[in-house]
């Protein structure tokens, strides 16, 4: 039993120096390792695509089944706040934007 407890804690510390170091190569000092500069445009796009890929299930689903419809009050909110986002620039006003008609929608919707 002993010994399960510490090959858990041993596979936890060699993935944690693994993770380190994949990523440390790019900073430490000295590093002369440059990623191509096909791989740098692409990588441009990664917390965009990150994102949108924590935010669209929120926005599309419903107890698990698809709700791309006018009677889903978080996709309609969602909308707005892109526009919004898309217009202005402007994060918090997203921010209050998208909250704001979420909650109009759910008041007014009923």
């Amino acid at each position: 039993m002993a010994g399960e407890t510490w090959l858990g804690w041993i596979l936890v510390a060699g993935m944690a120096v693994i993770a380190f170091f994949t990523r440390a190569v790019f900073v430490l000092p000295g590093s002369r390792f440059r990623l191509p500069t096909t791989a740098e445009r692409v990588l441009r796009y990664a917390p965009a695509a990150a994102l949108m890929a924590i935010i669209v299930p929120g926005l599309a689903l419903t107890h698990g089944a698809l709700a791309i419809s006018v009677e889903n009050p978080r996709l309609l909110a969602g909308l707005v706040a892109f526009a919004i986002a898309a217009t202005t620039r402007n994060v918090m006003l997203t921010i209050v934007g998208g909250m704001s008609a979420l909650t109009a929608i759910r008041v007014l919707g009923g």
